[in-house]
């Protein structure tokens, strides 16, 4: 089975953002999976579906939580 794709959508400047990355990092580190940041701001779609929600965290294209980390879906995500 092919590793989750996780991305974030966040903005230059929001310290809730930076929070959440690192946090996703240390969830996602242990099982050595990486995962990718967009900044939404460059992304007049991204902006329209997450500007008011950011941090997004989506895998595999869907929304998985938003605003703060939910650590447990992201492990259930990672062990299925």
């Amino acid at each position: 089975m092919a590793e989750p794709r996780f991305l974030v959508y966040t903005r230059g400047g929001c310290a809730l953002c930076d929070e959440f990355i690192l946090e996703l990092g240390l969830a996602l580190e242990p099982a050595g999976i990486a995962f990718s940041v967009r900044d939404v701001d460059g992304d007049a779609s991204a902006a329209r579906r997450y500007g008011l929600k950011v941090p997004v965290l989506t895998c595999d294209g869907s929304v998985v939580c938003y605003g703060r980390l939910d650590a447990g879906a992201v492990a259930r995500l990672i062990r299925r």
